[in-house]
């Protein structure tokens, strides 16, 4: 017979003496990271490496330290790195819808920015008193006056001409109109009107011949071909009327420009210093250098706005936002590369935005409202996002993909991205992008991503996978020492004893759901170590019954629904029996997992079993409320009684098991070998000691398999013995291989040690059947039959009997069915004969 387990098996304890210290005041802070050498070896990797694709993949569950580590560890590398130039984006005096990106050293941005606005502040009021100025206005005169020369000389010429066609030139409102003269031979000298026409002066008036308009007689007492004359000469005149004209106004356009000519040198000469300065300070090569030229040229056609600003003249600002620029990223040169950790990864969030703003009722922007995201902050640097947020939203994932391929990015607003309705916007200039991204994720994530998208193993070469636990050594003992010193000191709480510690580590791997192992849920840990330190009080330092305390409470916070279970129990309104014996009837044990607290609690399993053909049936299963894995641990029932049972006859059984009082899903393997149990009672007609519950699958040669939740399953059941009183005789019965997941609660461990609780580990049915019923399994001998007052024998009595009376019964039918028909037969000859005769 097996016997019950030692309490040294039931819980590993830590000897605080091992740890070396007294309290957490005597040693100092841990300074990495607990038990993840694979990931903390891979993160390091992949920060060393900067080839393209080797971005990284952290995976891991929440409170494993994952995303805490990363975040330092990433901060730590981009402190030695030399921080990345700022971006601004600047005017393109070209074209004003395709905003210029400018790159400047890390930290010159901002001072770009602020020198453009004080220059340009300063550049009205130089600009107004260069023009100002009489060396202007004087070389402004002699070109209006050259001008006034040239085109009278033009003028005088014309009018000249066209005296000696018979015509003067007379300017009106609406032109210059050919007028026919013909001399004037009553006149000593011309008249006023016509010296104004001429411009003649009076030293020419004695010898110019004098002339007179045409009067209509004097047209008419022309002849035909003399008119025609006229007529014809009136064109040329006209012609080159028309000629003169164009000259002056070439004329008009030259002064023009000499004037732009002449306002441009004095605009260059005056803002040269100022642009000077501007490219000695920041430089003047590439597309910077560009710019700064372009710059300088719509300042110089741009001057008369300065001007009239200057002269307080309704100038809006509107018009010099063209001389601001958009400092789009910068980064201080002291802090290396950044390290950008973004929570909310959006699309605009992500890859910026275009802002639009009212004016005057109409949508406007312009490129000072090109907003950068994240990934262009961390340019140069890191990117850090949490998987599962950027699969989330909408156009994310594949705006970070499209980056990390083609390392170029554009600010564009989604309807430009969707392409749905085309948009009149801004097109600001790609900027080109150089990151690594790290993105933080659950494995089910990580899988599904390598499964279902082509492109992310090419983009995410580099997987830090962090363990859900660490071995349970001395070493990492101590390091989880270390781990609560260095949170205490960084939280300001109570420092924590030796035998304090030794709990927190013990529920550690509790936590774990292994002996041998400790939990990586760092933040469930520092979450007992905060609630522990309120706990101790007044007390200065943390001690074990603290960490007891802060347990016990965050339990009892979380147990109502737990609570009110038992309670059905104590109650009687869920029946549950823990003493005494009773066949086809045996108590499993089941686990409520409620997010932040499971425990297990007793379930009434019982079977019927008689003769027929159905074999197993599961009255839940029938009813459509089991899972796959529940119903496949019933057909593994069945095909180990077919092999136990039915080697040398067929197996004549119909048996009904159902789990009493439950009115939801089941699901699970862990109960196949405790409905196993009641099914051989049942079949043995042995009865099984209510006050032993079993947990464990099996398989199809009757071994005991491990099972999850071992210990919420043993303490639930303990929980129910202690309200019904302990009797010394109640117990569970466990997998064997569950032995090194036991982590009990001290109460069990004190009923243990009293002898009023007992745990079994078991490798099969046979050993599990023994202890439920005090008598022997069975072994076959070599005829294969097994020893009548066995288990086993007792089954296999009851089979073969059913079997043999099965047969009888078959074939008591076979004959009443062959008299029947023959019956039949000689009344059907006997009708023939009658209706012969």
């Amino acid at each position: 017979m097996i016997k019950p387990l030692s309490i040294e098996k039931l819980r590993r304890r830590t000897n605080p003496k091992d740890l070396g210290f007294e309290t957490t005041m005597d040693i100092g802070g841990l300074e990495t990271l607990i038990g993840q050498k694979r990931a903390v070896d891979a993160i390091s990797f992949g920060l060393k490496v900067s080839n393209k694709g080797y971005n990284i993949f952290v995976v891991g569950s929440q409170g494993s330290g994952r995303t805490t580590y990363t975040l330092e560890r990433v901060k730590e590398n981009a402190k030695k790195e030399k921080a990345p130039n700022d971006y601004l984006y600047a005017y393109n005096f070209d074209n004003p819808e395709e905003p210029i990106a400018l790159s400047l050293p890390a930290g010159k941005g901002p001072e770009l920015a602020k020198h453009m606005s004080d220059m340009v502040e300063e550049l009205k009021g130089v600009l107004s008193k260069a023009f100002e100025n009489s060396e202007y206005e004087d070389a402004k005169a002699q070109l209006v006056k050259e001008f006034q020369e040239d085109v009278n000389n033009l003028m005088e010429e014309l009018r000249s001409w066209a005296l000696t066609k018979g015509f003067a030139i007379k300017r009106t409102p609406q032109g210059f109109v050919n007028i026919p003269v013909i001399l004037d031979e009553d006149s000593d000298s011309e008249s006023d009107q016509d010296q104004e026409e001429t411009h003649a002066s009076p030293d020419d008036k004695k010898t110019k011949p004098k002339y007179k308009e045409m009067q209509q007689e004097d047209f008419e007492a022309l002849s035909e071909e003399e008119q025609k004359e006229l007529q014809k000469r009136s064109e040329e005149v006209s012609q080159k009327t028309l000629e003169v004209l164009r000259l002056v106004r070439d004329k008009e356009k030259e002064l023009k420009e000499k004037i732009k000519t002449l306002e441009a040198e004095i605009c260059r000469t005056a803002i040269m210093p100022y642009m000077q300065e501007l490219k000695d300070k920041f430089g003047d090569e590439g597309k910077l250098g560009e710019w700064f030229n372009a710059l300088q040229e719509d300042i110089i056609s741009n001057f008369s706005v300065f001007v009239a600003a200057a002269r307080d003249e309704s100038i809006s600002e509107q018009e010099f936002s063209r001389y601001d620029l958009n400092v789009f990223v910068t980064n201080d040169p002291e802090n290396g590369a950044p390290v950008v950790w973004e929570t909310n990864p959006s699309y605009y969030n992500l890859a910026g935005k275009i802002e639009y703003e009212s004016r005057q009722g109409i949508l406007a922007t312009d490129f000072r409202k090109i907003i950068a995201g994240a990934i262009q902050k961390a340019n140069g640097g890191y990117l850090i996002l949490q998987a599962e947020e950027v699969l989330r939203n909408f156009m994310s994932w594949d705006t970070l993909k499209r980056v990390i391929r083609t390392q170029k990015i554009r600010v564009e607003n989604l309807g430009e991205q969707l392409g749905i309705i085309p948009v009149s916007s801004l097109r600001p200039e790609p900027i080109d992008i150089n990151l690594k991204v790290i993105l933080i994720g659950s494995r089910l994530l990580y899988h599904l991503l390598n499964i279902y998208d082509p492109e992310f193993q090419k983009l995410f070469k580099v997987k830090a996978d962090f363990d859900i636990d660490m071995p349970r050594n001395l070493e990492n003992e101590k390091q989880m020492a270390l781990f609560v010193a260095g949170f205490v000191q960084k939280e300001k709480l109570k420092h924590f004893s030796a035998d304090a510690v030794a709990e927190l580590i013990e529920w550690s791997s509790r936590l774990a759901e292994h002996s041998q192992r400790m939990s990586t849920q760092f933040n469930k840990i520092c979450e007992v170590i905060v609630e522990a330190s309120a706990w101790a009080g007044e007390e200065e330092v943390v001690r074990k019954e603290h960490v007891i305390k802060a347990l016990r409470e965050k339990q009892f916070r979380s147990n109502l629904v737990e609570e009110r279970i038992f309670n059905s129990f104590k109650d009687g309104t869920v029946k549950i029996q823990t003493d005494g014996l009773k066949v086809g009837q045996i108590n499993g044990l089941t686990v409520v997992d409620m997010g932040d607290y499971s425990f297990g609690h007793p379930v009434r399993i019982t079977a019927n079993t008689y003769m027929g053909s159905e074999g197993v049936v599961n009255i839940e299963r029938e009813v459509k409320m089991t899972g796959p894995i529940h119903n496949k641990g019933l057909l593994i029932l069945e095909s180990y009684l077919g092999a136990k049972y039915a080697q040398e006859f067929p197996l004549s059984l119909s048996a009904r098991i159902t789990f009493e009082q439950t009115y939801s899903g089941i699901e699970g393997d862990s109960a196949s070998s405790t409905e196993l149990y009641c099914l051989l009672s049942s079949l043995s007609d042995v009865p099984l000691k209510q006050g032993i519950a079993v947990t464990g699958s099996v398989d199809q040669h009757g071994n005991v398999q491990p099972i999850g939740g071992v210990n919420e399953k043993i303490e639930g059941f303990f929980k129910y013995c202690k309200v019904n009183g302990l009797t010394g005789e109640q117990g569970v019965i466990i997998p064997e291989q569950n032995v090194k997941h036991l982590m009990l609660d001290h109460e069990v461990l004190d009923a243990v040690a009293s002898g009023k609780f007992h745990i079994w580990a078991v490798k099969n049915v046979d050993e599990g059947i023994e202890l439920l019923t005090g008598i022997e399994a069975g072994v076959p001998d070599d005829k294969g039959c097994f020893p009548p007052d066995s288990i086993h024998g007792r089954v296999m009595a009851k089979l073969r009997g059913w079997m043999e009376k099965a047969a009888r019964l078959k074939k008591d039918l076979d004959k009443a069915d062959r008299c029947a028909r023959e019956k039949q037969e000689k009344e059907t000859d006997e009708d023939k004969d009658k209706s012969n005769s």
